[in-house]
Formats: structure tokens, sequence, C-alpha cells
């Protein structure tokens, strides 16, 4: 007879502390006061358990900020291309805009070399084609994915990275106004 198994288990609950505790503290202070030992402390998870799991610093956050957008919000299902898309970009929006959305842009700059990040890549674009499929099945004219991510999501990472300054709700929506127009 085989013992019982935890759900998620220690391992699952280690690293959902620590990564609690990097939000945490990321969201109450700056970055270069973001440590180990301070994460260690906020999680009760020993100094020697994050550096055998994650090595370093970059790393946990890496990790966390990958866990974090792989969550993500859920495409939107409004029931029209325009709802879906406004929705969709007015989120993407919102999530540079907060408080872990430097981080956001350093996960989408920073892991695209990695296999997670690709994972998520994947899965957030099978995710928005089906959005888009919807769309086609109620007989509207969806653009192609390369052109969402061309015309409504890079410009709103753009603004954050090369501006320093997240776009509101209304500016979102100029975008997606944008990418319509073009289709129409």
């Amino acid at each position: 007879m085989q013992p019982a198994r935890r759900p998620g288990g220690r391992s699952a609950k280690v690293r959902a502390a620590v990564h609690d505790a990097v939000l945490e503290l990321l969201r109450e202070e700056d970055w270069d006061t973001l440590s180990i030992a301070r994460v260690a402390e906020r999680s009760g998870v020993h100094q020697a358990t994050i550096y055998r799991r994650w090595g370093t610093l970059p790393a946990l956050v890496d990790d966390t900020v990958t866990e974090q957008l792989s969550k993500g919000s859920p495409v939107p299902d409004t029931g029209s291309l325009r709802g879906d898309l406004e929705a969709y970009a007015t989120q993407v929006a919102a999530d540079v805009a907060g408080p872990l959305g430097r981080l956001y842009v350093r996960a989408a700059h920073i892991g695209t070399r990695g296999d997670d990040h690709e994972t998520y890549m994947t899965d957030r674009a099978v995710q928005l084609e089906a959005m888009l499929q919807r769309a086609r099945l109620r007989g509207e004219d969806p653009p192609g994915l390369l052109e969402l991510m061309e015309l409504v999501l890079a410009p709103i990472y753009y603004h954050a990275i090369f501006f320093n300054r997240p776009i509101g709700p209304e500016h979102a929506r100029t975008y997606v106004d944008r990418l319509l127009r073009l289709r129409g």
C-alpha cells in the first residue's frame, strides 16, 4: 500500500510561498532592495532551499514572473470581435501599467530566450487564435494573429519600454480601432 500523496506536495507549497513573497516585496519596494535573504524571511523558506531551487535572484524573479504571465488573464469572449479585442487590449494595458508591469515588460524582453517563455507565448497564441476563430464562426472578418500582435499588443509594450509610461484603456482601444479600420 502506497502512502497518500498530497496534492501539489511540499515542493508546490514552497514554490507558492516563495513566489508570493517575491510579488509582495516587489509591490512594496523597489527592485534594488529585493534579495534572497528578504524573500526567505518573508516566505518562511530557508535561504539554502531558495538557492538550491533557483540559484540566483534573477532566476527566481524570472520564474515568478513567468508563472504570473502563464496564469494570465483569460482571453475574453464578449460575443463580438470588437468587444473581445478591446477587452483583451485594455487588460494587457492594465497589466503593463500595474504594480508588476515593469516585471512583465522585463520578462517579455529577457524571457524570449527561455523555454518557459516560449511555452507561455505558444499557449497565449493558441488562446488568441481561438478568439479570432470564434469571430470567424460568427461571420466576422478578424485580423490574423500577427496583425493583432503588431498593431495592438506591440505598441502597448513599446510605450512601456521606450517612453516608460504605460498607456490607459482609451489608448488601448485606439489601437483596436486602428486595426479594425485597416481590416475594413
